[in-house]
Protein backbone atom coordinates (compact mmCIF):
# COMPACT_ATOMS: atom_id res chain seq x y z
CA UNK A 1 0.00 0.00 0.00
CA UNK A 2 3.02 2.29 0.19
CA UNK A 3 2.60 3.50 -3.39
CA UNK A 4 -0.92 4.77 -2.66
CA UNK A 5 0.11 7.13 0.14
CA UNK A 6 -0.79 10.72 -0.67
CA UNK A 7 -2.80 9.74 -3.73
CA UNK A 8 -6.46 10.52 -4.31
CA UNK A 9 -9.38 8.12 -4.00
CA UNK A 10 -13.05 8.84 -4.68
CA UNK A 11 -15.54 6.75 -2.69
CA UNK A 12 -19.22 7.10 -3.58
CA UNK A 13 -21.88 6.48 -0.97
CA UNK A 14 -19.36 7.13 1.78
CA UNK A 15 -21.74 8.27 4.51
CA UNK A 16 -22.64 4.88 6.01
CA UNK A 17 -22.00 1.15 5.85
CA UNK A 18 -19.52 -0.25 3.37
CA UNK A 19 -18.65 3.14 1.86
CA UNK A 20 -17.80 4.64 5.24
CA UNK A 21 -15.69 1.61 6.15
CA UNK A 22 -13.77 1.83 2.86
CA UNK A 23 -13.21 5.58 3.24
CA UNK A 24 -11.90 5.16 6.79
CA UNK A 25 -9.56 2.33 5.78
CA UNK A 26 -8.10 4.27 2.85
CA UNK A 27 -7.48 7.26 5.13
CA UNK A 28 -5.76 4.93 7.61
CA UNK A 29 -3.39 3.97 4.79
CA UNK A 30 -2.53 7.57 3.95
CA UNK A 31 -4.76 8.34 0.99
CA UNK A 32 -6.58 11.59 0.28
CA UNK A 33 -10.18 10.40 0.11
CA UNK A 34 -13.07 12.33 -1.38
CA UNK A 35 -16.20 10.79 0.09
CA UNK A 36 -19.48 11.73 -1.53
CA UNK A 37 -23.13 11.31 -0.63
CA UNK A 38 -26.35 13.31 -0.77
CA UNK A 39 -26.07 13.94 2.96
CA UNK A 40 -22.53 14.76 4.03
CA UNK A 41 -23.09 15.29 7.76
CA UNK A 42 -22.06 11.72 8.58
CA UNK A 43 -19.01 12.00 6.32
CA UNK A 44 -18.04 15.22 8.08
CA UNK A 45 -18.28 13.39 11.39
CA UNK A 46 -16.19 10.50 10.04
CA UNK A 47 -13.62 12.97 8.72
CA UNK A 48 -13.29 14.53 12.17
CA UNK A 49 -12.91 11.07 13.73
CA UNK A 50 -10.14 10.19 11.28
CA UNK A 51 -8.35 13.45 12.05
CA UNK A 52 -8.67 12.94 15.81
CA UNK A 53 -7.30 9.41 15.46
CA UNK A 54 -4.19 10.80 13.79
CA UNK A 55 -4.58 8.82 10.57
CA UNK A 56 -2.02 9.85 7.93
CA UNK A 57 -4.60 10.47 5.21
CA UNK A 58 -7.50 12.89 4.93
CA UNK A 59 -11.22 12.55 4.22
CA UNK A 60 -12.89 15.35 2.26
CA UNK A 61 -16.72 15.29 2.34
CA UNK A 62 -18.48 16.22 -0.90
CA UNK A 63 -22.22 16.60 -1.37
CA UNK A 64 -23.36 14.91 -4.57
CA UNK A 65 -26.63 13.43 -5.82
CA UNK A 66 -25.47 10.55 -7.99
CA UNK A 67 -28.76 10.49 -9.90
CA UNK A 68 -27.68 13.81 -11.46
CA UNK A 69 -24.96 13.66 -14.12
CA UNK A 70 -24.49 17.41 -13.74
CA UNK A 71 -23.63 17.00 -10.05
CA UNK A 72 -21.26 14.12 -10.79
CA UNK A 73 -19.41 16.17 -13.42
CA UNK A 74 -19.25 19.12 -11.03
CA UNK A 75 -17.74 16.84 -8.38
CA UNK A 76 -15.01 15.60 -10.70
CA UNK A 77 -14.29 19.19 -11.72
CA UNK A 78 -13.91 20.14 -8.04
CA UNK A 79 -11.61 17.16 -7.41
CA UNK A 80 -9.48 18.26 -10.37
CA UNK A 81 -9.24 21.80 -9.01
CA UNK A 82 -8.43 20.78 -5.45
CA UNK A 83 -6.48 17.55 -5.90
CA UNK A 84 -5.48 17.40 -9.61
CA UNK A 85 -7.59 14.29 -10.17
CA UNK A 86 -8.57 10.77 -9.13
CA UNK A 87 -6.17 7.82 -8.89
CA UNK A 88 -8.61 5.31 -7.37
CA UNK A 89 -12.37 5.28 -7.90
CA UNK A 90 -14.49 3.09 -5.63
CA UNK A 91 -18.02 2.89 -7.01
CA UNK A 92 -19.71 1.86 -3.80
CA UNK A 93 -23.07 3.66 -3.92
CA UNK A 94 -25.97 1.32 -4.58
CA UNK A 95 -29.49 0.69 -3.42
CA UNK A 96 -32.43 -1.66 -3.66
CA UNK A 97 -36.06 -0.61 -3.77
CA UNK A 98 -38.91 -2.91 -2.82
CA UNK A 99 -40.33 -3.04 -6.34
CA UNK A 100 -41.00 -6.58 -7.71
CA UNK A 101 -41.12 -7.23 -11.43
CA UNK A 102 -44.87 -7.93 -11.56
CA UNK A 103 -46.06 -5.09 -9.33
CA UNK A 104 -43.18 -2.65 -8.90
CA UNK A 105 -43.31 1.07 -9.58
CA UNK A 106 -41.32 2.39 -12.49
CA UNK A 107 -39.85 5.19 -10.39
CA UNK A 108 -38.21 2.64 -8.10
CA UNK A 109 -36.77 0.73 -11.03
CA UNK A 110 -35.50 3.96 -12.56
CA UNK A 111 -33.81 4.98 -9.31
CA UNK A 112 -31.97 1.65 -9.13
CA UNK A 113 -30.83 1.98 -12.75
CA UNK A 114 -29.72 5.58 -12.21
CA UNK A 115 -27.63 4.83 -9.11
CA UNK A 116 -26.50 1.23 -9.57
CA UNK A 117 -25.70 1.41 -13.30
CA UNK A 118 -25.61 4.92 -14.74
CA UNK A 119 -23.88 6.72 -11.85
CA UNK A 120 -21.32 3.93 -11.66
CA UNK A 121 -20.68 4.19 -15.40
CA UNK A 122 -20.42 7.99 -15.37
CA UNK A 123 -18.00 7.95 -12.42
CA UNK A 124 -15.97 5.25 -14.16
CA UNK A 125 -15.74 7.27 -17.37
CA UNK A 126 -14.78 10.47 -15.58
CA UNK A 127 -12.24 8.70 -13.36
CA UNK A 128 -10.59 7.14 -16.40
CA UNK A 129 -10.48 10.48 -18.22
CA UNK A 130 -8.95 12.06 -15.09
CA UNK A 131 -6.24 9.41 -15.02
CA UNK A 132 -5.61 9.57 -18.76
CA UNK A 133 -5.17 13.33 -18.96
CA UNK A 134 -2.58 13.21 -16.15
CA UNK A 135 -0.72 10.21 -17.53
CA UNK A 136 -1.70 7.99 -14.59
CA UNK A 137 -1.10 4.44 -15.78
CA UNK A 138 -1.53 2.54 -12.50
CA UNK A 139 -4.95 3.75 -11.35
CA UNK A 140 -7.70 1.43 -10.16
CA UNK A 141 -11.48 1.38 -10.54
CA UNK A 142 -13.25 -0.85 -8.03
CA UNK A 143 -16.96 -1.59 -8.23
CA UNK A 144 -18.75 -2.76 -5.11
CA UNK A 145 -21.01 -5.34 -6.65
CA UNK A 146 -23.02 -8.06 -4.86
CA UNK A 147 -23.55 -11.79 -4.81
CA UNK A 148 -26.87 -10.73 -6.37
CA UNK A 149 -24.85 -9.93 -9.47
CA UNK A 150 -24.07 -13.64 -9.80
CA UNK A 151 -27.28 -15.45 -8.76
CA UNK A 152 -30.97 -14.68 -8.35
CA UNK A 153 -32.55 -15.57 -5.02
CA UNK A 154 -36.22 -16.44 -4.61
CA UNK A 155 -37.17 -13.06 -3.18
CA UNK A 156 -39.21 -10.85 -5.48
CA UNK A 157 -38.23 -7.62 -3.73
CA UNK A 158 -34.62 -8.00 -4.90
CA UNK A 159 -35.16 -9.23 -8.45
CA UNK A 160 -34.80 -5.87 -10.20
CA UNK A 161 -31.90 -4.99 -7.92
CA UNK A 162 -30.25 -8.25 -8.93
CA UNK A 163 -30.62 -7.31 -12.59
CA UNK A 164 -28.76 -4.06 -11.97
CA UNK A 165 -25.98 -5.93 -10.20
CA UNK A 166 -25.69 -8.41 -13.07
CA UNK A 167 -25.10 -5.29 -15.16
CA UNK A 168 -22.25 -4.31 -12.83
CA UNK A 169 -20.67 -7.73 -13.38
CA UNK A 170 -20.82 -7.24 -17.14
CA UNK A 171 -19.66 -3.62 -16.97
CA UNK A 172 -16.59 -4.50 -14.91
CA UNK A 173 -15.44 -7.19 -17.34
CA UNK A 174 -16.20 -4.91 -20.31
CA UNK A 175 -14.17 -2.17 -18.64
CA UNK A 176 -11.24 -4.55 -18.19
CA UNK A 177 -11.36 -5.32 -21.90
CA UNK A 178 -11.54 -1.66 -22.94
CA UNK A 179 -8.68 -0.70 -20.65
CA UNK A 180 -6.57 -3.48 -22.14
CA UNK A 181 -7.44 -2.35 -25.66
CA UNK A 182 -6.43 1.19 -24.68
CA UNK A 183 -3.00 -0.24 -23.74
CA UNK A 184 -3.18 1.14 -20.23
CA UNK A 185 -2.31 -0.57 -16.98
CA UNK A 186 -5.28 0.96 -15.15
CA UNK A 187 -7.13 -1.93 -13.57
CA UNK A 188 -10.81 -2.75 -13.01
CA UNK A 189 -12.06 -4.99 -10.22
CA UNK A 190 -15.22 -6.00 -8.38
CA UNK A 191 -16.04 -6.97 -4.84
CA UNK A 192 -19.24 -9.01 -4.59
CA UNK A 193 -20.33 -9.49 -0.98
CA UNK A 194 -23.28 -11.47 0.27
CA UNK A 195 -25.32 -10.27 3.23
CA UNK A 196 -23.52 -7.42 5.03
CA UNK A 197 -24.87 -5.94 8.24
CA UNK A 198 -25.50 -2.32 7.23
CA UNK A 199 -28.50 -0.02 6.76
CA UNK A 200 -29.28 -1.78 3.45
CA UNK A 201 -32.15 -3.96 4.70
CA UNK A 202 -33.64 -1.12 6.75
CA UNK A 203 -33.84 0.99 3.60
CA UNK A 204 -35.22 -1.89 1.56
CA UNK A 205 -37.88 -2.70 4.15
CA UNK A 206 -38.37 0.90 5.29
CA UNK A 207 -41.94 0.21 6.39
CA UNK A 208 -41.06 -2.94 8.28
CA UNK A 209 -38.08 -2.44 10.62
CA UNK A 210 -38.76 -5.77 12.35
CA UNK A 211 -38.28 -7.64 9.07
CA UNK A 212 -35.14 -5.65 8.33
CA UNK A 213 -33.68 -6.47 11.73
CA UNK A 214 -34.56 -10.15 11.30
CA UNK A 215 -32.56 -10.20 8.07
CA UNK A 216 -29.39 -9.68 10.06
CA UNK A 217 -30.32 -11.82 13.05
CA UNK A 218 -30.72 -15.12 11.20
CA UNK A 219 -26.97 -15.65 10.65
CA UNK A 220 -23.60 -14.13 11.47
CA UNK A 221 -23.35 -11.67 8.58
CA UNK A 222 -20.37 -10.06 6.95
CA UNK A 223 -19.38 -6.69 8.37
CA UNK A 224 -18.62 -3.54 6.39
CA UNK A 225 -14.98 -3.78 7.47
CA UNK A 226 -14.74 -7.20 5.81
CA UNK A 227 -15.58 -5.63 2.47
CA UNK A 228 -13.13 -2.79 3.13
CA UNK A 229 -10.45 -5.42 3.73
CA UNK A 230 -11.21 -6.95 0.33
CA UNK A 231 -10.76 -3.54 -1.29
CA UNK A 232 -7.41 -3.17 0.46
CA UNK A 233 -6.36 -6.60 -0.77
CA UNK A 234 -7.14 -5.57 -4.35
CA UNK A 235 -5.20 -2.32 -4.03
CA UNK A 236 -2.24 -4.07 -2.41
CA UNK A 237 -1.64 -6.48 -5.29
CA UNK A 238 1.35 -5.84 -7.59
CA UNK A 239 0.63 -3.63 -10.63
CA UNK A 240 0.76 -6.59 -13.02
CA UNK A 241 -1.95 -8.54 -11.14
CA UNK A 242 -5.55 -8.19 -12.31
CA UNK A 243 -8.20 -9.15 -9.73
CA UNK A 244 -11.46 -9.62 -11.58
CA UNK A 245 -13.96 -10.25 -8.80
CA UNK A 246 -13.85 -11.14 -5.12
CA UNK A 247 -16.95 -13.14 -4.20
CA UNK A 248 -17.42 -13.25 -0.45
CA UNK A 249 -20.21 -14.36 1.87
CA UNK A 250 -20.69 -15.30 5.47
CA UNK A 251 -19.83 -18.92 6.27
CA UNK A 252 -23.42 -19.35 7.45
CA UNK A 253 -25.07 -17.83 4.38
CA UNK A 254 -26.95 -20.43 2.31
CA UNK A 255 -26.87 -18.81 -1.17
Amino acid sequence: MERWKGRVALVTGASVGIGAAIARTLVQHGMKVVGCARNVEKIEKLSAECQSAGYPGTLVPYKCDLTSEEEILSMFSAVKTLHQGVDVCVNNAGLACNEPLLSGKTDGWRTMVNVNILALSICTREAYQSMKERGVDDGHIININSMSGHRVVANAVTHFYSATKYAVTALTEALRQELREAKTHIRASCVSPGLVETEFAFRLYNNNPEKAAATYEQIKCLEATDVASAVMYILSTPPHVQIGDVLMRSVEQVV
